[in-house]
């Protein structure tokens, strides 16, 4: 889920009605949005690319990615998409062997049980602070191929662990790894398309992480009870070995800063050409500076603005029960319901059907809701049109919850609390997309903004299943699941409709907004 970053702010400007107050005179006041043309989805700073692109004609020059032959740009988008499948999907594929991951190496604590499985989103969160910035230092396509070696690696001693600890070990290392992609992939789409080209590149792209987790559980559940639960991650070392193959060879830099600073550096005159790039070295050049300022503006913006920290821990709350549901599935389907470990991974059909009909819909009524405000207010948007879609979001969320938890309690038809998780995914999906987009039109440091608000939500993507076996034990599924909910009701109602009052007066006091 990490990945929703970019297919938001993406959609936010795709779906974006004109804000004449956001013009920039001094700079490509009158740009069009085609081609080499236009500013990257996410820059890392709103105020710095402006200025790299006037330093030359970067817009119409041959070695920009934008400018590059159709099949090209779509040759990258094939690679980099395939990267960012393979990655989600190890996140979750062992989640339907938990039992049999606890039989064989005689784990009888249900928190290292689940630790097995959700200690991967600790480092997936982590590494794109990291990984992020070494890719502004050195390019992205190097940081996605190494990653990926060594993703294969650390999948590999995940498979052939002698000890529990080990495997908890190699999943934090593969975590790290595994984070390569989220961490680069959404900046490559917007190297290689403007913001009127890259619609169609985003929806290829975005397919990976949200069918990626959903895809794992079902073809893990059948794997492991057929042939062994190592051969989960050796299925995931396959995936990972063709996306080398095939991107080691095929994948080019985008990133335009590296390209034009290696250009710069070949020169025959290397001085003269620092001279033609002031701004880019300045900003590029320092390997230090890029990486101390992506690591330190995502805690600046949780520690000190009240927005920003809400709508992410909102964020993270859903995104904890989502990772409990998945630790939870094979105790309820197999215990309860007596489903097979294969037949179990199936369970995980509803929140993929709710994610895939949110995607659909709730990204349209989002948009239409938007659009509409937007022109009652004299063409202009504001960041608080996008709350209407966060409320309506939010309202699905606590009934996906009670209805899973309670019909779960009854052990009515196994049917039922799979409807449960599906309501549940639709309004995680309808809320994600209206919080991301707020971000990004708020934040001067959009990246930055969505890197907290991933931290944050990867972390209790990560702690929540710890405590979630006793938890259920104590309180039942309907209780338990009635507790989360009344947070959810808690978070997700009341500051929404206070954002929608006053967010726009505290942007304005804010140092951090636009």
């Amino acid at each position: 889920m990490a990945v929703q970053r970019s297919s938001s702010s993406i959609t936010s400007e795709c779906t974006q009605v004109h804000d004449p107050a956001s013009e920039k005179p001094d700079v490509h006041t009158n740009h069009q949005l085609h081609g080499g043309e236009g500013e990257s989805a996410i820059p890392e700073d709103k105020k710095e690319e402006p200025l790299e692109n006037a330093e030359d004609d970067w817009e119409h020059d041959p070695e920009n990615p934008r400018n590059w032959p159709f099949g090209t740009k779509w040759t990258m988008i094939g690679v980099v998409s395939f990267y960012t499948f393979v990655t989600p999907l190890a996140s979750s594929m062992m989640a339907p062997a938990l039992e049999l991951i606890a039989q064989h190496f005689n784990i009888a604590s249900p928190t290292i049980m689940a630790m097995t499985l959700s200690i991967f989103l600790l480092t997936f969160a982590i590494g794109p602070l990291l990984l992020g910035p070494m890719s502004e230092m050195y390019g992205r396509t190097w940081v996605m191929h190494i990653s990926n070696l060594l993703f294969i690696a650390f999948n590999l001693g995940c498979a052939f662990s002698p000890t529990a600890g080990a495997l908890i070990g190699f999943r934090v290392l593969s975590g790290f790894a595994g984070s390569a992609p989220i961490a680069c992939g959404g900046g490559t789409i917007s190297d290689l398309f403007s913001e009127r080209d890259r619609a169609s590149a985003m929806a290829v792209y975005s397919l990976g992480p949200l069918i990626g987790p959903v895809v794992g559980p079902i073809a893990g559940g059948f794997i492991a009870q057929s042939i062994g639960f190592k051969y989960v991650f050796i299925v995931i070392v396959g995936l990972s070995g063709v996306a080398a193959a095939v991107g080691i060879p095929l994948l080019r830099e985008t990133y335009h800063p590296v390209i034009r600073l290696r250009r710069a550096r070949a020169a025959a005159d290397p001085e003269k050409a620092a001279r033609a790039h002031p701004h880019l070295i300045q900003e590029h050049g320092s390997k230090m500076h890029r990486l101390w300022a992506d690591l330190s503006r995502p805690f600046i913006l949780l520690t000190r603005s009240f927005i920003c920290f809400l709508l992410s821990a909102y964020m993270a709350l859903m995104y904890g029960i989502y990772y409990l549901m998945f630790a939870t599935f094979p105790d309820l389907f197999t215990g309860i319901y007596h489903f097979s470990v294969g037949t179990s991974g199936l369970a995980y059909i509803g929140l993929g059907t709710g994610f895939i009909l949110s995607t659909i819909f709730g990204a349209s009524f989002a948009d239409k809701v938007y659009l509409s405000l937007s022109q009652q207010n004299g063409g202009v948007g504001k960041p608080e049109f996008r709350i209407p879609a966060l409320i309506f979001g939010s309202l699905f969320v606590p009934v996906g919850v009670f209805w899973y938890g309670w019909s779960a309690q009854a052990q009515i038809h196994w049917i039922m609390p799979i409807i449960g998780t599906g309501i549940f995914g639709f309004g995680m999906m309808a809320t994600f997309l209206p919080i991301q987009l707020y971000l990004v039109d708020t934040f001067t440091y959009a990246a930055s903004a969505l890197a907290a608000a991933s931290v944050f939500r990867s972390m209790l993507g990560f702690a929540f299943p710890l405590f979630g076996e006793q938890m259920f034990a104590a309180l039942g599924y309907g209780g338990g699941n009635s507790l989360l909910a009344g947070l959810a009701i808690v978070f997700g109602i009341p500051f929404p409709v206070w954002l929608w009052f006053y967010g726009e007066r505290a942007r304005q006091r804010s140092s951090l907004a636009r």
